[in-house]
């Protein structure tokens, strides 16, 4: 499991704006060691953002995303007190889910 993600939501009337700061190493595959050998991939593969357990945000990620990944978006129909959650899973199979509320 990857360490806690950053978020932070806001509410402007009926708009939300959601950031995110992922840490997470998101290797693409072709970089190399020290000694040479290539570090194998590891990356976020889906992320997803749930407002009340409504999702308002469902993506893929890939190799080109760089180093502890910050996001934002906004979305409609949200208000002070909602509960947010984001979600990913990488190409290992490991996971994190993280909540916080509107402010």
């Amino acid at each position: 499991m990857g360490n806690p993600m950053r978020i932070r939501a806001n509410a402007s009337g009926d708009v939300v704006e959601v950031k995110v700061l992922m840490r997470h190493d998101m290797e693409t595959g072709q970089r190399k060691d020290a000694a040479g050998a290539v570090v194998p991939a590891h990356f976020i593969q889906t992320l997803v953002a749930k407002c009340n357990d409504k999702v308002v945000l469902d993506m893929l990620m890939g190799t080109s995303i760089s180093k502890d990944p910050f996001l934002s978006f906004k979305f409609k129909g949200g208000n002070k007190g909602d509960k947010i959650s984001i979600s990913w899973t990488d190409n290992k199979g490991d996971s994190r889910t993280d909540e916080t509320t509107v402010s």
